[in-house]
């Protein structure tokens, strides 16, 4: 739920010229689906509203998108790239997670590799990068978002801990320049677990994702 973040847009701008459409048409879908959940307080309607997200992205490789923006936008910058829409759907799951009744570390877990990795390993075609790093940030960036959101502090702990594990190992060693906009926002996340962060948006932070963008570490 990255939607008042500012540094988000900041980091998806280190993205290639060429693959910058279909990311940003990427990650709106992320925040859309982040909205269902936000505005949602019925399971039930909630996965109503997943499930038409579900048979709309799907239907996206053998039918023209109806006019809804964020569809169209993945029909013409994010399918060309080879994410086909039943690889996009299948974003849906990460947030089905969230209405079930009771959050542990398997719901944890599946959230950060349903939504979080997905979403990178999809980013990362898209950036023609192949680097399994690239999925563990995008599992970091989502349990660190999510433990900003959580409000029961043993579950909270668990999504911080698991973030900080994964977003660790994701950011040792040196990024590929092409895959600099998702490690940014990983060093983004790993801000956010901080005891006391900066501001999303802070001098700190900015001049520290520049320091990525520039050197990859």
């Amino acid at each position: 739920m990255s939607y008042d973040n500012p540094e988000h847009a900041l980091a998806l701008s280190y993205a290639p010229h060429s693959a910058a459409p279909a990311l940003a048409a990427l990650f709106a879908l992320d925040d859309t689906l982040a909205a269902i959940l936000r505005s949602t307080r019925e399971p039930l309607i909630g996965q109503m509203r997943l499930t038409w997200w579900y048979e709309a992205l799907g239907r996206l490789d053998t039918a023209p998108a109806p006019a809804e923006p964020v569809l169209v936008a993945l029909q013409n910058d994010v399918l060309p790239t080879g994410v086909s829409g039943a690889m996009l759907a299948t974003l849906t799951d990460g947030w089905d997670v969230l209405l079930e009744s009771v959050l542990d570390a398997t719901t944890i877990e599946r959230f950060g590799r349903d939504r979080g990795r997905r979403l990178f390993d999809l980013a990362a075609v898209i950036v023609s990068v192949s680097d399994d790093r690239i999925g563990l940030a995008g599992e970091g960036w989502a349990l660190a978002d999510l433990s900003l959101r959580l409000t029961e502090t043993s579950v909270r702990e668990m999504a911080r801990l698991r973030a900080s594990e994964v977003l660790d190992r994701a950011l040792h060693g040196r990024w590929p320049t092409s895959a600099r906009a998702l490690g940014a926002l990983a060093v983004s996340a790993r801000f956010d677990l901080m005891s006391k962060p900066s501001a999303p948006g802070s001098p700190k932070r900015v001049a520290r994702l520049a320091w990525h963008r520039l050197t990859g570490y």
